[in-house]
């Protein structure tokens, strides 16, 4: 047993436990309480076993696409969380995210970090049909959680359906029928008045 790989894995393990104390603006369906990131995170991966069959690339590397979900928000333990839609903190998004990658992805044995910084890197350049896939249902996610909460998230930042499709329309790279999908429940959250135009 090499125990200092072990020791640094489980120290790894210990600090992105943090997740789960990073809170995100989209709400949960039933307490309206915010959605943590490690939800988030769980949410994704559960979304990708059930959706996978929907991306626009056969086959897909689902363990790939399931790894890219799970580690791409360990960087908001450090950086934070940035709200979809808040272009202020957009604009040093990648920078504060990238300095953070290298230091939680660090904690680990090197083999580890480089796979774990590789996947994160390819997640943010959507550059393959994996991270495409895995940034699809990155965005359809907490758009569904808005409409299943009558747009809580969406009215609370004054956010209308113009930036919601400039946001999210590149749901169509990595699956088409989700995009289409989330067009219909965009259309359905206007008419209902969840979502401003």
């Amino acid at each position: 047993m090499n125990l200092d790989r072990l020791s640094r894995q489980i120290r790894f393990i210990a600090e992105v436990d943090k997740l789960k104390e990073i809170f995100r603006q989209t709400l949960c369906t039933q307490s309206r309480r915010q959605e943590n990131d490690a939800e988030h995170s769980w949410h994704l991966a559960l979304l990708v076993i059930v959706l996978a069959e929907h991306s626009n690339h056969q086959p897909l590397d689902v363990l790939r696409v399931l790894k890219m979900v799970i580690i791409h928000d360990l960087v908001e333990i450090d950086a934070g969380d940035t709200f979809a839609y808040d272009t202020v903190r957009m604009a040093d998004q990648h920078e504060r995210e990238a300095r953070a990658a290298d230091r939680i992805f660090g904690l680990l044995p090197d083999d580890q970090r480089d796979e774990f910084r590789a996947l994160w890197d390819e997640f943010e350049e959507r550059a393959t049909p994996e991270s495409r896939f895995a940034a699809a249902v990155d965005r359809f996610q907490p758009m569904l959680l808005n409409c299943l909460t009558e747009g809580a998230a969406w009215r609370n930042h004054g956010v209308t359906s113009d930036r919601v499709i400039a946001r999210n329309q590149h749901i169509a790279e990595g699956s088409t029928p989700l995009w289409a999908y989330a067009a219909r429940m965009i259309d359905d959250a206007v008419a209902a008045g969840s979502l401003a135009q």
